[in-house]
């Protein structure tokens, strides 16, 4: 019979292995006796590594998210023995397992044996199950790494004060790679010959044809020098992390991408530019929204009106790049 355990209770390995199995060492473990891939939290490690692990101070309508960076030292994968354990937890649906999510509070008293307080079961959000970002790793060298986004399955949860991301104590704006993102990683497919239950990402077509268009944006801005980045901005008094589309330095050009020129598209586009340039340094940038075809004239003259510069593939090339020599 299963021995219950209830969030908020505090068990070492040793003791949870009956309960979950799992391996007695690190931090993402699939269970090879019962349904569940076992995560294991500790904030003096992860801190080390460049992350926090933790609830969301901010939650959205579906409720409370809780953050859990994925397992590697160098850019992070799905593929491979190092993706392994990110694996397990992409396609823990698929596999009928539950996610049990535990964080380390010290150890036995004069032992060195961890001690693990136990915040419950929990699954990958199905709107958006991970997100990339860029954190240094224990010797402080800047990798990508996978962020997944957990939800509670059950009330019976345990999201604590101390459980909270602390909020970012200034507002930044950092510089990087423009492949962060999730688009430019790659998801195995899964095992089963069924479609996956979880939300795959890139989860739309629309977003396939944003990550198609980045491509092909990105080569053509190389061919005239430009290596476009992104910025990932942390935002005073709250725990989230922005990422913005396409950054061209040389020409200090945001550029926010859609997958199709609707009014819907534009409109959002709009909003995420104008929110986007009050935390970019140096202050200012022109504002673009980069489109796979050309828009309908009223939504053109919509962007005239704004002051913002409208790009699209035309067929053959991309028109009208600002500042492009």
């Amino acid at each position: 019979m299963m021995i219950e355990l209830k969030p908020g209770q505090i068990r070492t390995r040793e003791e949870l292995a009956p309960i979950f199995g799992g391996s007695p060492q690190g931090g993402v473990c699939p269970s090879g006796t019962t349904p569940n891939v076992l995560l294991y939290s500790d904030p003096k490690v992860g801190e080390l590594r460049g992350y926090y692990d933790g609830w969301l101070a901010e939650e959205d309508e579906l409720g409370p998210v809780f953050e859990y960076t994925g397992h590697g030292e160098n850019d992070q994968t799905f593929e491979g023995r190092h993706g392994s354990g990110n694996r397990a937890i992409l396609h823990h649906v698929d596999d009928k397992r539950d996610l049990r999510v535990f964080k380390a509070i010290g150890v036995v008293p004069g032992t060195g044996t961890k001690r693990h307080r136990y915040l419950g079961r929990f699954e990958l959000d199905r709107v958006q199950p991970y997100v990339m970002r860029e954190a240094p790793n224990s010797d402080q060298v800047m990798r990508r790494v996978i962020v997944f986004r957990l939800r509670p399955v059950a009330e019976d949860y345990q999201r604590a004060k101390d459980d909270i991301i602390p909020p970012s104590m200034e507002t930044t704006a950092t510089v990087v790679p423009a492949n962060v993102t999730t688009s430019a990683i790659v998801e195995p497919e899964t095992n089963k010959k069924s479609k996956s239950s979880r939300s795959a990402a890139p989860k739309t077509i629309a977003e396939r044809r944003e990550a198609n268009l980045s491509d092909q944006f990105q080569a053509f801005m190389k061919t005239h020098g430009r290596d476009l980045k992104r910025f990932q901005i942390k935002v005073k008094g709250l725990t989230g992390t922005l990422l913005t589309d396409l950054y061209d330095a040389q020409g200090h050009v945001l550029y926010e991408l859609k997958g199709s020129s609707t009014r819907e598209a534009v409109r959002m586009a709009i909003g995420q530019l104008l929110d986007y340039r009050r935390h970019v340094e140096p202050a200012q940038p022109k504002l673009a929204v980069l489109l796979p075809e050309e828009p309908h004239q009223d939504l053109q003259a919509l962007l005239t009106d704004l002051n913002f510069s409208l790009v699209y593939w035309d067929g053959v090339t991309f028109a009208d790049v600002p500042d492009l020599d």
